[in-house]
């Protein structure tokens, strides 16, 4: 097992995803990667005032346009099929952070009402020792940090976008991914080419307002591994506390039933249960939450907390 570290600077940043985007790291299946990461906004620290402040340049318009990420790391003998384990060792984020709501055109403000006038902003004085944030307004909330995106380019020519959750995995944003869970991605491109950025030091389900507690992370320590005994069309993560299953949708009808299946072959799989079997039990035991609305493409999990079926 190797360890690397990898920094934000020019040659590790970029905004958006390619099956053509040369990889900064090759590694082994079993290998950890350290990051430090920008928050997804391209910041290089806090705002001076709403929509003030120093951004990360220079940037190009077409490969730049999204949330700033690291990467891509590819895995020697990743290929399309396989499945990318990614364990969650460790995430500190940086000291400072921000969200805001209302002000700006987005579907959600636009139903809620909250398009017109000023921005609403808060920014964030952020602990990673006690895991409290304190905004500048005197609100106090306990840190419960995790990384937005995390995912590989679909298998499909062209520059595809950072902000819609995709089956090879992205703008998840699924507050579970905490320290202590795995990801599970389905592979779609040789290498793998895996990227990862928007720091998040606490969200709800829902990511409601739009931006969650956006911040710079200090400290991401991954391991990657590769699996070629499990075959996924979506992700799955495993937690401290539970089995996750996700289903990413324009439509959240078809979003739930994607996580919903997936949670019945999941239940299949560790318990051998048949489906209708699986499906009895899980409408006693899993949960059904939305993860986020407000990416163009929803997300829902599925929920199965470990212990819950003896």
């Amino acid at each position: 097992m190797a360890n690397y570290s990898i920094q934000p600077e020019r040659s590790t940043l970029h905004g958006s995803f390619s099956r053509d985007y040369e990889p900064i790291l090759t590694i082994n299946s079993g290998d950890v990667v350290r990051y430090s990461t920008l928050d997804a906004g391209w910041g290089l620290g806090p705002y001076t005032a709403p929509g003030v402040r120093a951004r990360f340049e220079p940037r190009e318009s077409s490969r730049d346009g999204g949330h700033a990420i690291c990467g891509p790391v590819a895995i020697r003998g990743a290929e399309p099929g396989m499945t990318l384990e990614i364990k969650i060792n460790e995430i500190r984020p940086g000291a400072w952070g921000w969200n805001c709501a209302g002000g700006f055109p987005h579907p959600m403000n636009e139903i809620l009402g909250v398009t017109e006038g000023e921005l609403f902003h808060l920014n964030w004085t952020l602990d990673a020792d006690l895991m409290i944030g304190t905004s500048d307004k005197g609100h106090e909330v306990t840190l419960r940090p995790f990384m937005g995106v995390m995912g590989m380019p679909p298998d499909e020519e062209g520059i595809h976008s950072t902000f819609p959750p995709r089956y090879c995995g992205g703008n998840i944003d699924c507050k579970e991914l905490i320290t202590g869970s795995t990801l599970y991605l389905p592979i779609s491109v040789s290498g793998a080419l895996f990227s990862v950025g928007d720091g998040h030091a606490l969200q709800g389900d829902g990511e409601v307002g739009c931006p969650a507690l956006e911040c710079p992370m200090e400290l991401v320590d991954l391991t990657f591994i590769l699996r070629d005994d499990i075959h996924l069309t979506m992700p799955r993560a495993e937690t401290p506390t539970a089995w996750v299953t996700m289903g990413f949708h324009e439509d959240l009808d078809e979003a739930t039933i994607i996580a919903l299946n997936g949670m019945l072959d999941l239940m299949e799989e560790i318990h051998g249960f048949e489906r209708k079997e699986a499906l009895a039990l899980a409408s006693l035991v899993v949960d059904l939450r939305i993860t986020q609305i407000v990416n163009g493409v929803r997300g829902v999990h599925a929920v199965l907390p470990h212990g819950s079926i003896r």
